[in-house]
């Protein structure tokens, strides 16, 4: 634990930040964490309850004089997204989170995604169940599993299971700002096969597309960032058009719901061509450099000497899948006419990876409108089947809408005006949140999203201003207090 950290005001959600974060959690492989929930609820001698697929539920009574107030569900998820930077050494799966703090009032974690999505709501919710000086009405704390990666928590939570009337989300990351709506997503996994095609003669080359900042490809989408693998399929597409080069393999992208920092390939090249073949890449380089200046001014593209791959794709294939890549959509598609500067409709090339045989590729869609984020599923179907690919939607979720009646919406907005002198910021967001999921299962549930603020989350470059986690928690509390009779 960093004590320094640890110290932090409020130390009562600082403290359990730092002990969660000492857990390994990442999505699917939760376990851990879920024990760890288990034994802090039962510690408390709060009636606590593991559901059949790993959610954490605890309940707290109200404080004296609050036990006619309406029921709270306070939730979080447990899991985070596991990214790190390439050169940096660390295992997710058996080391916790080192974190530390910048002289510019941010927290970072060393060289890894920090874990403040959705850490540091989990630590709030933690903090008011171990409180003994709070005013709240009956509380309860739902901690979900895997809404990284699928959000298979929210969607196997059963009815019956929560009492409350209120659902305060935490896992929004801008504070001052009330997200009352959020779109929804589905998975497009493809999968292509080739003829592994031995190679015994020209010089192999890897060339690496890195220093991207990435991101969440929800919230980020429209800043215009560059994606690592449409970044190589260009370089790909462009240099096979003069120098006939042969594919050896491609690692890009790492994970569905973040848009890929690098993207790793092995290329064959004509021996007496190699040294053009550089010449010409770093003049691609330099133009989608300069077209990226602004929001990618790390990107850094090299080559340097490979080992000979045993094999190579075969022409048919490689064309197949150089030229679907290129010709699928990604980024934003439309902004909402509902919402000021809200994207409505997007999809992210997440992951591409070529290997003995098989191509696998990734597409995560997202969209306010159903209707629309399934046409533009279709579409990228419509592109790789041309190419012989199989392809499979899957995990799809529903948006979240927006309820402008909502009487938790009214109280905030009057709290927080009260608190802090200003009006808070009311939005929609162009990520998935559990509360689409959760509403569907428990319909009319009156639901807000709120929290500190956080940036660059699914990313090494992640941080959580400390400043705005006291606002957000001293919120947290006077809206408790206000919480309607039922």
């Amino acid at each position: 634990m960093n004590q320094d950290i640890a110290n932090l005001s409020p130390t009562v959600i600082w403290k359990r930040f730092e002990e969660l974060n000492a857990v390994p959690r990442p999505s699917k492989k939760e376990e851990r964490v879920i024990e760890f929930m288990k034994s802090f609820g039962e510690g408390l001698d709060l009636e606590t309850i593991v559901d059949s697929v790993g959610n954490v539920i605890i309940r707290k009574p109200a404080t004296a004089g609050m036990e006619d107030r309406q029921g709270v569900i306070l939730q979080a998820h447990l899991d985070m997204v596991h990214q790190k930077n390439a050169d940096t050494e660390f295992d997710f799966e058996t080391q916790g989170i080192v974190s530390e703090i910048g002289e510019d009032g941010w927290i970072r974690a060393k060289g890894t995604t920090l874990g403040a999505d959705n850490g540091i709501g989990v630590a709030s919710i933690m903090a008011l169940l171990a409180s003994n000086d709070v005013e709240h009405g009956p509380i309860e704390g739902l901690f979900t599993i895997d809404e990284e990666t699928g959000m298979t928590g929210a969607f196997k939570l059963q009815p019956g299971v929560l009492a409350g009337t209120i659902l305060l989300n935490t896992d929004t990351e801008d504070e001052g700002e009330l997200c009352i709506g959020c779109a929804g997503g589905l998975d497009t996994n493809i999968e292509m096969a080739y003829t592994p095609t031995p190679v015994s003669s020209g010089t192999a080359l890897k060339i690496s597309v890195t220093g991207l900042r990435g991101g969440h490809s929800g919230c980020e989408i429209h800043l215009g960032r560059g994606n690592a693998n449409k970044v190589m399929n260009r370089l790909l597409w462009n240099t096979d058009q003069i120098f006939g080069l042969r594919v050896g393999s491609i690692d890009g992208g790492s994970l569905r719901n973040a848009i890929p920092r690098e993207s790793f390939a092995t290329v064959v090249v004509d021996t007496e061509k190699a040294d053009q073949f550089k010449l010409h890449v770093a003049d691609l380089f330099s133009i989608i450099q300069n077209e990226l200046i602004r929001t990618e001014p790390d990107l850094t593209v090299t080559i340097e000497s490979a080992e000979m791959p045993n094999t190579v794709m075969d022409v048919e294939g490689q064309t197949k899948l150089i030229q679907s890549i290129y010709a699928a959509p990604c980024g934003v598609i439309r902004m909402s006419n509902e919402m000021p500067d809200l994207v409505e409709t997007s999809t992210s090339l997440a992951r591409v990876k070529v290997e003995a045989g098989t191509v696998e590729i990734q597409f995560l869609t997202r969209s306010s409108v159903a209707t629309a984020r399934d046409d533009i599923s279709n579409m990228i179907e419509s592109v790789f089947r041309l190419a012989g690919a199989q392809v499979e939607h899957s995990g799809a979720y529903p948006g979240w809408k927006p309820n402008a009646d909502s009487q938790i919406l009214q109280i905030m907005k009057d709290c927080y005006h009260e608190l802090f002198g200003v009006e808070p910021l009311v939005n929609a967001v162009h990520a998935g949140l559990e509360c689409g999921i959760i509403g569907s299962v428990y319909p009319g549930l009156d639901m807000i999203s709120f929290g500190p603020t956080i940036k660059n989350p699914h990313s090494p470059d992640e941080k959580c201003d400390i400043a705005s986690v006291a606002k957000y928690w001293d919120y947290l509390l006077a809206t408790l207090k206000r919480i309607p009779i039922r």
